[in-house]
């Protein structure tokens, strides 16, 4: 077998190793499948063997199921038949493990995720190393499945329905010891001590019989129809996932039904109606859609599968940081934690100190909290150095500056840093909108400019925007990325233009719900189905929350770029109307669209209804919810047309990760995939003709559409034609 390695001691206990070859960790391909059954029809088989211990080879156990082969399966579109099979041949194979008449026990050396888990539960016996970095859990819902290897009917039958549904409609991870509390595993020992802890129980007391296949088991807790404890669980349980998902997301609904229909019916009956919710959830495209993008596309983003391959590994040592605003100090904050010593700097002492206290609270937050000890704490602090002397940038690897967005502002900084630092030092403008081939002309090295774009708060947002400008060379590519990824953040890389790609696409949806607002359309309309549709935030809240000034700085900005191409919209004119007429400029100054009462909650200001009257007649939910999908999908179209973006991975994991696009979708491009393109452009059409040439689709969809491609599909001959 290649991927199970067995070995039988003297004792007779059979060693079962996992080994996945070629993978980082072992996960479930069909070849290991093959081999477990292999493994299990052995055990059963051959009297010499008195029971088993499965344990890995590797660092940690199991990660589960393959997601790049689950993604790939529903691009090929297998059918359900095919789907459903796999699933219960999965099943299958661990109750046979289980039912084999021999004891059987886990020795759990690390992380057991999903149905690394699952093989786990089908033993009659688990011990998981004491090993901090470990966690278990059944995550399958966070991408969109549940867990199809007898996770939902295993998992409440040992530890009870109610906390076995937090755990699996959450997709908990917890450490050996949370599990050993939650009753998942019987025991942790020290690392390296957990084979021969399992070896000993399988000769000292071995039971060979689950608790769910001896005669009179009930469920801890309670099960069934008429139980009122349980009964309760899934009523309240329905009820808050319902409030949860807004119906977007089908996977933790049908975890519950699973467990609520499994757990009155026999294990092998209630394992069946799993591989039948399972199969049901691998043939929704929003299980592809999630595992593609937050898992496979995110992972590849996290090993820096954008970098030029030429420029050599450097790790960032010093880093400078011009301006220690808001922004500034995040950065400030984010590469100390990652180990860097920190210059940072503004145009006075108090203010490049007032940066570094936004440091000091955090780690004082995370001291309290437990996640760092008060001299870890210091020692991170110490690394930010305060200055107003641009000398002291002397031996930064990279420069980033997060000035105020005024281009001479930018220049000056960039020529006064260009002054002294080295002649290999990176420079980077964390701008979110003004071009970089622009800002790069204040400097004497634009080969060695590019753009680094934060989202805020730094130190939450996973997401960094690294802009190429016409002259940036591979190194300072390869240099941003080695450092985004020093600061464990997630990196896409686009071309430059106005807004690049995140703020820009997050902008239009800005600006549609301004539109609509305009139009008559009742604002609490437009932020609720905003809401429903999977938005982390309304449009009209969160221009609130990023400020109606900076909207309106942009808008001047760009009108002043621009000059005769400018074309004023309505927004623009509502803009205008609260920044400079009303002076509502947004959250921090306390009004904008909302009102902020020093005591109780943001509301909707009532004078929005005077100045612009409801319509009396309001459009269908399902019409703004697509006027706010459709925009911001559209707009992304352009970017790949324009060449701004130049893979679908950037485009979804952007979205997603950058401005909150629903996860469900995928992104905003997976999500044209999912309405199909030539659909997606039928409705486009009908969307300009009613409300203008902004929902115009380029040119390139319309093509998609007629030759029956997608962005993926596209993506994916480029790549093979480029390895032929």
């Amino acid at each position: 077998m290649n991927t199970i390695d067995i070995n039988v001691d003297k004792d007779g206990i059979a060693t079962l190793t996992i080994d996945v070859k070629g993978r980082p960790m072992n996960v479930m391909t069909p070849e290991f499948l093959q081999d477990l059954a292999e493994a299990a029809n052995r055990i059963a088989a051959d009297d010499s063997i008195k029971g088993a211990v499965i344990t890995s080879g590797k660092d940690s156990f199991m990660a589960g199921a393959d997601l790049i082969g689950i993604v790939d399966s529903f691009d090929e579109r297998k059918d359900a038949a095919e789907v459903y099979g796999w699933c219960r041949g999965l099943n299958q194979v661990l109750r046979k493990l289980e039912t084999c008449g021999k004891p059987l026990a886990a020795a759990i050396n690390g992380t057991a995720l999903g149905g690394g888990l699952e093989v786990c539960l089908a033993c009659h016996y688990r011990v998981a190393a004491d090993n901090p970095r470990s966690v278990l859990g059944l995550p399958e819902v966070q991408v969109g499945l549940l867990p199809g290897g007898g996770g939902t009917q295993r998992l409440p039958r040992l530890i009870g329905i109610e906390p076995a549904l937090q755990l699996i409609t959450q997709g908990k991870h917890l450490k050996p010891q949370e599990a050993l509390q939650a009753g998942i595993v019987h025991a942790v020992v020290t690392a390296g001590q957990e084979v021969a802890a399992a070896k000993s129980w399988i000769k000292q007391s071995g039971d060979a019989v689950q608790p769910w296949d001896k005669q009179g088991f009930k469920v801890p807790g309670g099960a069934g129809l008429m139980h009122p404890a349980a009964i309760q669980t899934f009523m309240v349980g329905t009820a808050l996932l319902q409030k949860m998902t807004n119906h977007n997301y089908p996977a933790p609904l049908a975890i519950m039904s699973a467990v609520y229909e499994g757990t009155v019916l026999p294990i092998d009956k209630a394992l069946d109606i799993e591989s039948k919710f399972f199969t049901k959830m691998l043939m929704d495209p929003v299980s592809r859609n999630m595992s593609r993008t937050l898992f496979v596309n995110k992972g590849q983003a996290d090993k820096l599968v954008r970098r030029p391959e030429g420029p050599a590994k450097r790790k960032v040592q010093k880093l400078g940081v011009l301006g220690a605003g808001m922004m500034g100090a995040g950065i400030a904050y984010v590469s100390a934690v990652a180990g860097m010593q920190v210059v940072l700097l503004d145009t006075g002492r108090d203010k490049a100190e007032q940066g570094k206290d936004y440091s000091r609270k955090l780690l004082q937050k995370r001291v309290e909290q437990g996640r760092s000890t008060a001299d870890e704490a210091a020692a991170i602090l110490q690394r930010i150095v305060t200055t107003v002397d641009y000398k002291d940038l002397r031996g930064c690897e990279l420069v980033i500056e997060a000035v105020f967005e005024d281009r001479k502002i930018k220049a000056d900084v960039t020529a006064r840093a260009e002054a002294v630092i080295g002649s290999d030092a990176i420079f980077a403008s964390n701008t979110s909108t003004l071009p970089i081939t622009g800002l790069a002309e204040a400097s004497k090295r634009p080969k060695q400019f590019i753009g680094i774009h934060f989202f805020s708060p730094v130190d939450k947002m996973p997401l960094i925007e690294v802009i190429v400008g016409e002259d940036t060379g591979e190194t300072a590519i390869a240099q941003a990325l080695d450092y985004v990824q020093q600061i464990k953040k997630t990196p896409i890389v686009v071309n430059d233009s106005r807004g690049f790609y995140t703020s820009r696409v997050f902008g239009v949806y800005c600006r549609e719900g301004m539109l609509m607002l305009a139009e008559g359309v009742n604002p609490a309309l437009i932020e609720n189905v905003a809401k429903h549709a999977g938005m982390p935030v309304g449009p009209l809240a969160v221009t609130d929350e990023v400020s109606l000034e900076l909207s309106y700085h942009v808008m001047q900005q760009t009108k002043k770029d621009l000059g005769d191409a400018w074309i004023e919209t309505p927004a623009d004119t509502l803009l205008t109307r609260f920044v400079d007429e009303l002076g509502r400029k947004g959250k921090r100054y306390g009004k904008g669209f909302y009102d902020y009462p020093e005591v109780g909650k943001k509301q909707l200001w009532t004078g929005l209804a005077e100045l612009y009257p409801h319509a009396n007649t309001q459009p269908a939910a399902d019409e703004v919810r697509k006027r706010l999908m459709y925009i911001q999908a559209i707009e992304t179209v352009r970017c790949v047309e324009e060449g701004v973006l130049t893979h679908p991975a950037d485009a979804d994991i952007g979205s997603i990760f950058g401005w909150g696009f629903p996860p469900y979708t995928g992104g905003t491009l997976s999500f044209i995939e999912t309405c199909g393109v030539p659909e997606f452009v039928a409705e486009a059409d009908r969307l300009a003709g009613t409300y203008g040439a902004r929902f115009k689709v380029p040119g390139m969809l319309r093509d998609m559409a007629r030759k029956s491609e997608t962005f993926y599909g596209n993506a994916k001959k480029s790549e093979q034609r480029a390895a032929a």
